[in-house]
């Protein structure tokens, strides 16, 4: 991996950020429908590969109209299919965002442990010699440090 670093990003942008992350939300709240895990567990999917065959099935649906049966709501299969098409430009986008996002905190959280560590060692170091304030200060990060259980402390 190349050497990556985060740069500060102001509090300003930060905050605007978030506000636009919610005006979108509250933007299309009345659209979005929130499902359980077992409810998007049973549904069928349309992903890149049935989509295809869903838009095909519909432009058929509509030439054919003789041939579809009487239960099938073509004003439904409509709405259903310019909603899912539009909304997953905007997912694509929003997941890029969300991957892009969460790489940024992966590297910045591991440059921030890393400082942590050197500061933690010093410590140490200075505990060991006997500087007078290090002792507590070690004790503490010590105490809050995450130890890797070994198999046979479990």
């Amino acid at each position: 991996m190349e050497d990556k670093h985060v740069i500060p990003i102001p509090p300003e942008v930060l905050a605007q950020a978030q506000a636009n992350i919610d005006a979108t939300l509250a933007l299309l709240a009345p659209y979005l429908l929130p499902l359980t895990p077992t409810e998007r567990h049973d549904l069928p999917k349309m992903g890149n590969k049935t989509l295809s065959f869903v838009e095909k099935a519909q432009v058929y649906a509509h030439q054919y109209p003789q041939l579809c049966p009487s239960y099938l709501d073509m004003n439904a299969f409509d709405m259903d299919m310019t909603d899912a098409t539009g909304l997953r430009k905007v997912h694509i986008a929003a997941k890029q965002l969300s991957d892009n996002i969460d790489d940024t905190v992966m590297v910045a959280g591991s440059e921030a442990y890393q400082a942590a560590l050197v500061f933690y060692n010093a410590i140490k170091a200075a505990a060991a010699q006997h500087i007078p304030g290090a002792k507590e200060v070690y004790s503490d990060l010590r105490a809050r440090f995450p130890r890797i259980k070994r198999k046979n402390e479990e």
